[in-house]
């Protein structure tokens, strides 16, 4: 089946109306697509134009593509409308795997044919989201990182009977519009990056649940340790070039038998009351009152700051 040229596709369905499907929005819109969203209800566009003003006023300062402009956008219930004349589909509904099903057995009939339908679902497998689509072939994953008009990353996979060509095919589309695709060697539940981030986020939930450190003091450590290094460099190369001429090598030779210290503990921890509101007074006190909307700008402000910077410090500027 034809699919459209990646280098003329004009015109992108978001499907969902949350930060997810919106801040997709936001990020087409930015790269000059026509968007049609789709809300499950008209009665959530007010919280959805607002995601996208937020969302515009970082994508301004990091700047738009010829022709960008909010006006582009069309928002509907109807979900036949909304995909009447898409060259792509983005699929961000609610995380419920007999939802998706449902979903992608309808959009399997209504979206154009040879269109690809890429799902933004951050654990789910395709294999199991399209068993009930009658064009299996041309579903694939295409989970971004929170929030997706800001975060280059989009992971990308097929299920079962995904067709090889409709995984190259979003990767070539999402690379020209503007994103860092990563094209994951199989299937696996929870992709690569949330894999490594719930790592992380376990280990946090156990520090916590054993008065080991408060979520300030996890935060501070990230934020002031690892996570600047990591905006230049991932964890592989970090340890690479921090072991000096031997690299990698003498890395894994020097701290290899520090791998079976007891330093990180895998498994979730009981998700106890006690652990519960340990993590939400905790996180109350760093928000002191901010409301979200406001903490949401503040971290976008930063995040530009820091894309720029990146920008800045790859090409030599």
């Amino acid at each position: 089946m034809a699919r459209p040229n990646v280098l003329e596709v004009k015109r992108v369905a978001s499907i969902g109306g949350g930060p997810i499907g919106a801040g997709w929005a936001a990020h087409f819109l930015a790269r000059g697509y026509d968007v049609t969203g789709y809300l499950h209800a008209m009665g959530e566009e007010s919280i959805y134009r607002r995601i996208l003003d937020t969302a515009w006023v970082s994508l301004t300062a990091l700047g738009l593509a010829p022709g960008a402009s909010l006006a582009r956008l069309t928002l509907t219930d109807d979900l036949d409308r909304a995909v009447a004349d898409a060259e792509f589909v983005q699929e961000s509904a609610p995380e419920r795997l007999e939802l998706k099903q449902k979903l992608y057995e309808r959009l399997g009939t209504i979206v154009p044919s040879g269109v690809i339908i890429a799902s933004s679902t951050s654990g789910l497998m395709m294999s199991d989201i399209q068993v009930l689509c009658p064009t299996p072939e041309r579903t694939v994953i295409g989970h971004p990182f929170n929030p997706p008009y800001l975060l280059p990353l989009v992971e990308i996979v097929g299920g079962n009977k995904t067709s090889p060509d409709a995984v190259m095919w979003a990767r070539d589309f999402y690379a020209h519009a503007g994103k860092a695709p990563l094209v994951m060697k199989k299937e696996i539940p929870g992709f690569v990056a949330t894999r490594l981030q719930e790592a992380l986020w376990r280990e946090a939930l156990h520090m916590v649940a054993n008065g080991e450190a408060t979520p300030e003091d996890i935060d501070v450590a990230l934020m002031n340790g690892p996570a600047p290094r990591l905006t230049i460099q991932g964890q592989c190369m970090a340890f690479h070039v921090a072991c000096g001429e031997g690299g990698m090598a003498t890395n894994l030779d020097q701290f290899g038998p520090a791998l079976k210290l007891p330093w990180t503990r895998l498994v979730a921890p009981e998700l106890t009351k006690e652990l519960r509101d340990r993590m939400v007074d905790g996180c109350n006190e760093m928000a002191q009152g901010r409301h979200f909307e406001d903490m949401a700008a503040e971290r976008d402000r930063a995040i530009v700051g820091v894309l720029k910077a990146v920008r800045a410090a790859r090409s030599g500027g």
